[in-house]
């Protein structure tokens, strides 16, 4: 199961219509306040980030996964505009684990979504 932290419609949809077409679950958390119970509830194999998203706070959430004994361990991927330099750094900073640029996310979802990160059971 995948996490996705988006608010944007068109990676939305383009984050699903991958998802359904190869079989993965995905869960889409639209709500800043609910991302860590969320992921705890879920225990995903990855969480993805718009790290554009100004309503998310992805920076914010991404430090207090990796701050979390519980969850520091999620694999985490942030995608943004290869232009935002500062924001890749910060990303960076926070403890991402994966930072790609918008672009290249899309060319390869289809690997991202199915590639074993050994997803956690509780």
């Amino acid at each position: 199961m995948v996490l996705c932290v988006v608010d944007d419609l068109l990676f939305s949809v383009k984050i699903s219509t991958a998802a359904k077409a190869l079989g993965v679950d995905i869960y889409f958390e639209r709500s800043a306040d609910m991302v860590l119970a969320r992921a705890r509830e879920k225990q995903p194999s990855l969480i993805i980030f718009d790290l554009n998203s100004v309503r998310l706070r992805p920076l914010e959430m991404i430090e207090a996964l990796k701050a979390d004994p519980d969850l520091k361990a999620l694999p985490t991927l942030g995608y943004v505009s290869h232009v935002q330099t500062e924001t890749i750094a910060a990303a960076r900073k926070a403890g991402v684990d994966e930072v790609l640029a918008r672009s290249a996310f899309v060319e390869q979802l289809g690997s991202i979504l199915t590639k074993d990160r050994g997803a956690r059971t509780q």
